[in-house]
């Protein structure tokens, strides 16, 4: 929730308690990563199918509602909900009711509306909403935060969001959520949030002002566009578009960010911006990054989605009084907010 200080909460010392909601792809990451992640302990799992379904192996609680499990477990701290987008809210709910903190899969909401009963919620119960926007975590993303605070551009004059990836029928199968209006919610929702998070993090708020969706070649498997074209100003001072698409041929292209200021201009580029492509700015020499894959032994995971163990120990911090909270409540509403107006718009 919106920067909470620790004094309000109650610091654990005692080892973290952890639930998922969700054991699709997703969420087997997050298992994998609280079964690894030193002073936290997996106490059970939920998904509405049968385990036998899932074809994987429980070692912990299995239930097949949320309900049940939240009942049977009432001193967790901490539930991850990795379901379909359209129950990410409702499943929050539920998780703050219960008295955990939830960290929630993008996006916190498919509306404002339903984002905002999440935090109105979190308040009252004095809980953290904890939103999994892993990308911040990339070397790059961090590099692009230091420059844009400390005002190393100058004045920002352009912004250039480009996001184009492959989503065809090995991704859309019938009868999944994947595609769905109600529980998937469109292609900003499900593969391009995170980006919308970065520009948002990086410049606060935008006001779109001209939209041209298109569905080029997925009639037959999404209730949504596949490709987009949206300009926006930034209400900070600025302009900028944002051109996505999920239908390229066979393998994503790339996901990349063009700032132009008064004093310099940078390009981070890659699959999931992972790379920089470009730095010249007055007077600045870049420095070494990180690499993009940290060093961890939670998982078979390397660039955006290895950087899941930041959340989470982002997660241990925060409860422990160790830290702020890195990606909040009221920063997962205005995703969604962005989005909602972007669709309105067009």
């Amino acid at each position: 929730m919106a920067r909470t200080t620790t004094s309000t909460l109650t610091r654990m010392t005692h080892p973290i308690s952890f639930a998922v909601i969700g054991c699709g792809r997703i969420g087997l990451r997050h298992i994998e990563m609280i079964k690894n992640l030193p002073g936290a302990t997996l106490a059970a799992v939920c998904d509405v199918l049968p385990v036998g379904e899932l074809g994987i192996s429980v070692e912990v609680p299995y239930y097949t509602s949320a309900e049940a499990m939240l009942a049977a477990h009432p001193q967790l701290d901490v539930v991850a909900i990795a379901t379909p987008n359209g129950f990410h809210a409702q499943h929050a709910l539920q998780v703050i009711a219960a008295g955990a903190h939830p960290i929630i899969e993008k996006p916190m909401a498919l509306t404002r509306r339903d984002a905002e009963k999440v935090l109105h919620a979190a308040l009252q119960k004095g809980k953290y909403v904890f939103g999994v926007m892993q990308n911040r975590y990339s070397p790059p993303s961090e590099w692009l935060k230091e420059v844009v605070d400390r005002g190393l551009l100058g004045e920002i004059y352009q912004v250039h969001v480009d996001c184009f990836w492959n989503r065809d029928d090995r991704y859309y199968h019938p009868g999944g959520w994947h595609g769905t209006k109600d529980l998937d919610g469109g292609t900003l929702f499900t593969q391009f949030s995170h980006f919308i998070d970065i520009l948002y993090w990086l410049f606060g708020d935008i006001t779109p002002t001209a939209v041209k969706l298109n569905n080029f070649n997925h009639a037959h498997s999404i209730q949504f566009e596949d490709s987009g074209m949206v300009q926006f100003d930034l209400v900070q001072g600025g302009v900028g578009s944002l051109n996505y698409s999920t239908s390229v041929w066979d393998a994503n292209l790339e996901s990349s960010m063009t700032i132009i200021g008064e004093k310099g201009s940078v390009k981070v580029a890659g699959q999931y911006m992972n790379e920089v492509a470009h730095c010249h700015i007055e007077g600045y020499a870049m420095p070494a990054l990180a690499p993009s894959n940290p060093p961890n032994n939670y998982g078979p995971y390397k660039g955006s989605a290895a950087n899941h163990i930041y959340v989470y120990e982002n997660v241990m911090n925060v409860l422990r009084g160790e830290g702020p909270i890195t990606t909040n409540a009221l920063e997962g509403l205005k995703v969604v907010d962005i989005i909602e107006r972007i669709y309105a718009k067009a």
